[in-house]
């Protein structure tokens, strides 16, 4: 079922019936023509099954709109300049973490979808964003916030708004649902029609739309369209695996949920075919990996996500670095298998949220999860709780920068932090996928414990804004730490992005070479072009040695290895080279 028109046709009547579809088809297919026709498609990249649309210059900055201030000038110009001045040779795509009107969770409580913020700019400076940087929008599709138009309708009992939220008496069964937040379901709110209860997943100020009445899905694929209007050609499915309700099951990874997934790809793929979904699922692996969805015949993709969050990237990097110990990640890492070449994994490490814990279930044990939030804590962190079926809590996630997990803030060793600290990054960027960098990595900064006593909320630790005068200073002494951390990454971007070998569909395969190495062999997806890069990572502060035959290469073996980040050449010796590796090391080696 590869034509995208009867995949919706199909969609929309397993959501609905076919009645319902039938009626509300033509409504769909007026949303999809009105778009077609105000649209200029950009120019087709050259496409093949094997690559797909992303390359090894694909690495996507995920910021937030007001990430850099300047006096008198709007927070996403003085965005765009930092990239242009600093970034323009080493990432090519900007995550803009939400930049519309909104009244909490900094951004994810949207009052108005439509709009940009106007204390960070307008789309025109969005699309100045767009001309340089793919850009990738969030589109907060689950809930939206009490104070906009559409809950203050629906408060005042106006339709079609109405139906627009899901209501439920207080004494119904709702103990089968997922939580992830330790907080009431329902929220109590006053309306025209009296005293109702509507659902609420993630907090109060954030009401959950309600999917089951199609005007919804209908109002929130016409906002889907106009982000791709806007410029944004990847767009973030925040929090999807709760989209769909019904009452008396788990109310997450509905099945109901994957056919909007679905029925949203379709659309793009018929009227916008240059446009990629990613979702965002802090859930266990095997679950995550299910927002691929299934592979369509001849296409070379999925008929659902082309990229998902790798989640369990980050406490396993946590965990290897904590431990020096690289077994657990290696074992994983050797079972990462995207479903087609047109499907891929977003990898990233840190981001706007805390360090999710749920998805290292199956791979650490509690003890070891334990560890994790014991040494946040210790290193002047907090450590988020969800709530579970039985009323017990466990361990959701661990709000503290990356730099300041890694490293003690009380006795800072600036010469083994910062390695310490690239290593996490170094392993993010050799894996097959595209690398999400959040902001916050490039500087190594710290936990911002200002922010988090004005909030109180943990996840303020990890948002700190920038005075772009105050953050030049900082780069500009090769002495900080902060200098130090950008430059090493901007060193591995630039290496990464000319190496064909780093592009998502290349092979990857991993090798043991000693419990404290994490090593990764990485081949072009495509013969004759580039050539294969052995990637070593210390996870331990002791010097490591790895010993490497002339044969590792194949055809492309020589007599000696070539690091790319150092030009260090190491030569062998009656046909083994022995790389020794100091505390942290990276290695990206060619024959």
């Amino acid at each position: 079922m590869n034509d995208p028109n009867t995949r919706i046709d199909h969609l929309l009547s397993f959501l609905y019936g076919e009645e319902t579809a039938t009626r509300i088809r033509p409504a769909l297919t007026a949303q999809m023509e009105a778009f077609r026709a105000g649209f200029t498609q950009p120019a087709a990249p050259a496409v093949s099954p094997e690559t797909g649309r992303l390359t090894e210059r694909d690495a996507i900055l995920i910021t937030y709109g007001d990430q850099f201030r300047a006096p008198g000038q709007a927070p996403l110009r003085t965005l765009r300049a930092f990239l242009d001045d600093h970034l323009h040779a080493a990432i090519n795509g900007v995550h803009i973490l939400p930049c519309f009107p909104y009244s909490s969770d900094d951004g994810f409580s949207v009052i108005d979808y439509r709009q940009v913020d106007p204390e960070l700019g307008d789309w025109a400076d969005v699309a100045a964003l767009g001309e340089r940087y793919r850009l990738m929008f969030d589109f907060v599709a689950n809930h939206i916030s009490q104070h906009s138009a559409w809950f203050e309708a629906f408060r005042r009992g106006e339709a079609p708004y109405t139906g627009y939220f899901i209501t439920v008496d207080p004494v119904t069964g709702l103990s089968q649902v997922v939580r992830p937040r330790a907080l009431p379901l329902l929220t109590p709110v006053e309306t025209a029609h009296g005293l109702r209860h509507v659902w609420t997943t993630f907090s109060t100020d954030q009401i959950d739309l309600n999917y089951a009445n199609p005007q919804v899905l209908l109002e929130m694929t016409d906002v889907l369209l106009h982000y791709v209007a806007q410029g944004a050609e990847i767009i973030r499915l925040d929090a999807i695996a709760y989209l769909w309700k019904e009452i008396g099951t788990p109310c997450i990874h509905l099945p109901q949920t994957h056919a909007v997934v679905k029925l949203w790809r379709a659309v793009l793929d018929a009227v916008a075919p240059h446009v990629l979904l990613i979702t965002e699922t802090n859930v266990p692996h095997a679950e995550n990996i299910s927002y691929f969805g299934a592979p369509l015949a001849e296409t070379g993709s999925t008929d659902e996500a082309q990229m998902v969050y790798n989640f369990s990237l980050a406490p396993l990097t946590l965990h290897t670095l904590l431990t020096g110990d690289a077994t657990i990640l290696s074992q994983w890492a050797a079972g990462l298998k995207p479903p087609s070449p047109g499907a891929t994994f977003f990898n990233f490490i840190a981001s706007h949220d805390g360090i999710g814990v749920l998805p290292a279930r199956g791979f650490l044990d509690e003890a070891q999860v334990q560890a994790l939030a014991d040494r946040t804590v210790a290193h002047g962190g907090q450590v988020s709780h969800k709530a579970n079926p039985d009323g017990s809590t466990s361990v959701y996630e661990l709000n503290v920068t990356l730099y300041d997990f890694f490293n003690d803030p009380a006795h800072p060793t600036p010469a083994v932090d910062v390695r310490r600290f690239l290593a996490s990054q170094a392993i993010l960027l050799s894996l097959a996928g595209v690398p999400g960098i959040y902001v916050h990595s490039l500087f190594g900064s710290r936990n911002c414990h200002d922010c988090f006593a004005e909030t109180q909320r943990a996840r303020s630790l990890n948002r700190r804004k920038f005075d772009r005068a105050a953050l030049e200073t900082s780069l500009s002494d090769p002495a900080e730490h902060a200098r130090l951390v950008f430059d090493g990454y901007r060193r591995m971007l630039h290496v990464r992005r000319a190496e064909p070998a780093f592009h998502p569909a290349g092979g990857q395969q991993v090798l043991d070479l000693g419990l404290a190495v994490f090593a990764l062999l990485r081949t072009p997806p495509e013969a004759g072009r580039g050539r294969p890069v052995l990637c070593l990572q210390s996870v331990s502060s002791q010097a490591q040695t790895v010993h490497l035959g002339t044969d590792l290469f194949g055809d492309h073996s020589d007599s000696s290895y070539h690091d790319l980040l150092t030009a260090t050449v190491y030569a062998t010796v009656k046909g083994t080279a022995s790389i020794e590796l100091a505390g942290y090391q990276t290695c990206w080696l060619v024959a």
